[in-house]
């Protein structure tokens, strides 16, 4: 039942970078991350109020910078700037940066079978990736990677933080203050640095647009990242990570009917295989407790 619920946060959050280019594709990625972040938080604020110690200020900081800040902005670039199919699917290349990541950092070897996963997907990636199929932005293609990274350095940090602050106020605040940093961001870039990338706000919205603006804000962050933490407590890890396996699924569902994104059958046949390689070793580790038990 909690993989279930799990499968819920995962596919809001596939569907950001299609109802972005749906709705919103000319706005500056820092306006969007700033839309999305801050009234998420002050609306979970609202719900439940917390106020951080004084100690826990400067940990708050650095997770919001790095896991709200960074991350949102790296997300809405990718949105504007790839297919939304693609970013999703992208996306599903977290566990090989993540093995990178313990491998290098912290001298954590990867099983063989996390080994031979993690090399599948960055072949599938290659032929799904590759230029003379697929327009790729390079600005999208670092704002991705930008997005892997600060995945998994941004959930490491949570990890740390949450075993000394209550995992509410960490979801609250981390939205607050990357949010805040995110609306000073962009009222620098509009009033000095781009102005014109800004003029998008003096005309009136359409409903599409304000229907996503509240998808970005209530169902997308506020909903999903409190369900999202409140599950952590709950269900391991790797069962949580069998759930995202929703996230790219719901990025090739919202391309196809938001956007009319086409692909050939077996460009759809590296995305399956893509989404399968990111969650075999989870789903063998699932499996493996109910054979024991029989």
């Amino acid at each position: 039942m909690n993989i279930l619920l799990a499968m819920i946060p995962a596919f809001l959050w596939g569907t950001t970078y299609a109802v972005t280019k749906y709705a919103t594709p000319d706005w500056p990625p820092i306006l969007l991350g700033a839309i999305r972040a801050l009234p998420a938080g002050l609306l979970l604020l609202l719900i439940k109020p917390t106020w951080p110690q004084l100690r826990q200020w400067r940990g708050l900081i650095v997770l919001a910078l790095v896991n709200i800040a960074l991350f949102f902005s790296f997300i809405f670039v990718m949105a504007i700037n790839l297919p939304a199919a693609i970013a999703g699917v992208g996306m599903v290349s977290v566990p090989v940066v993540a093995l990178l990541y313990a491998w290098l950092l912290k001298g954590q070897r990867p099983a063989l079978l996390q080994s031979v996963c993690a090399l599948a997907l960055v072949y599938l990636a290659w032929r799904l990736f590759d230029p003379q199929h697929v327009a790729l932005n390079l600005l999208g293609v670092i704002a991705l990677i930008g997005a892997l990274l600060t995945i998994v350095i941004g959930s490491t940090l949570v990890q740390k933080i949450t075993t000394h602050i209550h995992w509410w106020t960490v979801l609250t605040w981390q939205l607050i203050l990357g949010g805040s940093v995110l609306a000073i961001a962009a009222s620098v870039q509009a009033s000095y640095i781009e102005p014109q990338a800004y003029q998008v706000l003096t005309q009136a919205f359409t409903p599409n647009q304000w229907f996503v603006l509240f998808w970005l804000v209530v169902p997308n962050t506020a909903l999903a990242y409190a369900l999202y933490v409140w599950l952590l407590g709950r269900m391991s890890v790797v069962e949580f990570t069998f759930g995202t396996i929703a996230n790219p699924i719901a990025g090739i569902i919202c391309a196809v009917v938001l956007l009319n994104e086409q692909y050939q059958v077996w460009q759809y046949m590296l995305m399956t295989l893509m989404i399968l390689f990111s969650v075999l070793p989870q789903l063998i580790k699932l499996m493996r407790p109910a054979q024991l038990a029989k």
